[in-house]
C-alpha cells in the first residue's frame, strides 16, 4: 500500500477510560485495515500545548501493549473539541475517527450529547465506544437498523467494508409497521441490502421486530444484545432522527445504550462533502 493511500484512524483523546477503551478499538481496526493510527488532543489555549504533547507521547507508548506493529502518532490541537475534530481529520486525511463517550450522566469533556454536536461537525464516519474493549475477534456481529431514508443504503457500504475486514455477520434491523405503504417501502430497503451483502459477500441476516417505530430503539438495543453484537450502525439524522422525531435526539440514545455496544455513525450525504471517504479495503 503506497504511503498516500495509507488509511488513517484519528482518536481524540481526554486521558480518561473511555479514551483508553477507543484506542484499543482503533489498535485492533489499524491491524486489520492496515491503517496508522493518530491520537489526537485539544486544547484551549498554546501554552498547553507542551504538556499535552508530553501526555500524548505517553499514550503512544501504551497504545503499543496492543499492537507493536501499527504506527501511532501524536497531534496536538489548539481550540474546540466540537469543531477541531473534524477539521483535524480533514487535515491528515483520515478515514475514521473512533472516539469515546461517558455516556448521558458523564461529566467528562465529550457526553452523548456533545459527541453528537463533533459528529454533526464532522465529514468523516465515526465509532463512538464506551468502557467496552474490543474482542479479539473484533466486529463480529454488526447490527444495522433500517429505515425509510435513502442514507440507510448509504451506510451499508461502510457496514460491508468493516465486515470484511473482520468476517463479520451483518443483522439488517426493522421496525414492525402496520402501515401497508410504509410496509412495503420497508421490504424494498430490505430487499436493496440484501442484495447488495449478497453481491459484497457479507455473510447476513434481515429480522423484523416485534416493536415499531416509536419503540424502535429500545427493540434494536434488545436485539443487539440478545446476537452479542459488537458494532451498531447509524446514521446521524440529528433531530430529524431515523428513529422517529422525540425530545432527545435518538441517535444519543443509541450511541450511549447500555450495554455500551459501540456505534459507527455518519453523517447523511448532503451534510458532507461529495468525495466523503469510505472506509474500504
Amino acid at each position: 500500500m503506497s504511503e498516500a493511500k495509507k488509511k488513517i484512524i484519528l482518536v481524540p483523546t481526554d486521558f480518561t477510560k473511555v479514551a483508553d477503551c477507543a484506542m484499543n478499538h482503533a489498535m485492533k481496526l489499524a491491524e486489520r485495515s492496515e491503517a496508522d493510527v493518530v491520537l489526537l488532543h485539544i486544547v484551549d489555549k498554546a501554552n498547553d500545548v507542551d504538556e499535552a504533547m508530553t501526555k500524548l507521547e505517553l499514550e503512544v507508548g501504551r497504545a503499543r501493549k496492543w499492537n507493536t506493529t501499527v504506527k501511532v502518532s501524536p497531534l496536538v490541537r489548539v481550540g474546540s473539541v466540537y469543531e477541531d475534530i473534524g477539521d483535524a481529520a480533514a487535515e491528515i486525511g483520515a478515514g475514521l475517527i473512533i472516539m469515546g463517550t461517558h455516556g448521558m450522566r458523564g461529566m467528562q469533556f465529550i457526553t452523548g450529547s456533545r459527541a453528537l454536536r463533533v459528529i454533526t461537525n464532522s465529514s468523516v464516519p465515526f465509532i463512538v465506544v464506551q468502557e467496552r474493549l474490543i474482542k479479539d475477534e473484533g466486529y463480529r456481529d454488526i447490527v444495522v437498523p433500517m429505515d425509510l431514508h435513502k442514507e440507510s443504503r448509504h451506510k451499508l457500504t461502510l457496514v460491508a467494508d468493516m465486515a470484511q475486514y473482520f468476517k463479520s455477520r451483518v443483522h439488517l434491523v426493522v421496525p414492525k409497521e402496520t402501515d401497508e405503504f410504509l410496509h412495503h417501502q420497508l421490504e424494498n430497503h430490505l430487499k436493496f441490502a440484501n442484495t447488495y451483502l449478497n453481491e459484497r459477500g457479507v455473510e447476513h441476516t434481515s429480522v423484523i421486530l416485534d416493536t415499531d417505530s416509536d419503540e424502535f430503539v429500545k427493540g434494536l438495543i434488545r436485539y443487539a444484545v440478545k446476537v452479542d453484537a459488537d458494532l451498531i450502525a447509524i446514521v446521524n439524522m440529528l433531530q430529524n432522527s431515523i428513529f422517529g422525531v422525540l425530545g432527545v435526539p435518538n441517535e444519543q440514545e443509541v450511541i450511549t445504550n447500555e450495554p455500551m455496544v459501540p456505534v459507527l455513525t455518519m453523517n447523511p450525504l448532503n451534510n458532507t462533502v461529495s468525495n466523503m471517504p469510505v472506509w474500504g479495503p
